[in-house]
């Protein structure tokens, strides 16, 4: 698979939108609050409303994710000439309780812990970061949230903290993700090898995250497709060592 070698040791993750379906959870959430206010928005067009403005809040000073998901509708209120109420806040704030899991996630992990470390990086709370895991079911040998790091990917500060506990050097380390914004752009700023999950494949629209140009080293439409392709590139070098 191109993008990765034998010098592969470490896979680091994002997780909402490549391993949980943020999108999915995200859509309901604020269709919800939608219907209460009588406001009509297709699925594409709420999560992009939700993209501009979830970049808007969380690319300012830190502040926890339950305060980047209330504050960011209230900016979408107030786009759309509605007040939430706190309840409203409360509740979609609450809402990650309830993003699924992808269903090709876990078993894809665990036959990748096989072979490699595997890390995460992630847009959240550590809080939020265990109520997700629990539906991955999956021990990360490194957990980087923004709370540990202080900061909102795509900052390059959440890499950083990353590669700096991983220990190993950057040419050893392998990103995937989904968000071509969040992960990306600062991935190969910073010179990593990066494989897109691109679960939008064949859907309308950006979703909920900015556009943005990358060129990441592999493409695939599914954690299934990307663990087949580098698990037969790990057997075939180990055959052709052999």
């Amino acid at each position: 698979m191109q993008g990765t070698t034998l010098e592969t040791k470490v896979l680091t993750f994002d997780m909402y939108g490549t391993l949980i379906d943020w999108e999915s959870g995200l859509s309901t959430a604020l269709q919800q609050v939608f219907h209460i206010y009588g406001i009509n928005k297709t699925e594409s067009e709420a999560l992009q409303l939700y993209a501009y403005h979830e970049a808007d809040v969380s690319s300012g000073d830190y502040l926890p994710y339950r305060e980047v998901l209330s504050k960011t509708l209230e900016q979408i209120g107030l786009a759309l000439g509605f007040t939430p109420r706190e309840e409203d806040l409360t509740e979609f704030a609450n809402s990650i309780s309830d993003w699924p899991a992808f269903k090709d996630s876990q078993a894809a992990l665990l036959r990748l812990k096989e072979h490699f470390k595997l890390a995460v990086i992630t847009n959240c709370d550590d809080e939020h970061f265990a109520i997700s895991n629990r539906k991955l079911g999956i021990e990360f040998d490194y957990i980087i949230t923004a709370e540990l790091a202080r900061s909102y990917k795509p900052s390059l500060n959440n890499f950083l903290l990353a590669l700096g506990s991983i220990g190993v050097p950057n040419k050893n380390i392998l990103h995937i993700a989904e968000s071509l914004f969040h992960d990306h752009v600062p991935a190969k700023k910073l010179g990593l090898s990066s494989v897109w999950i691109n679960r939008r494949h064949g859907k309308p629209g950006k979703g909920a995250t900015l556009s943005a140009t990358a060129t990441p080293d592999a493409e695939y439409t599914s954690m299934k497709d990307f663990t087949d392709a580098i698990l037969n590139q790990v057997n075939y070098n180990k055959f052709s060592s052999t």
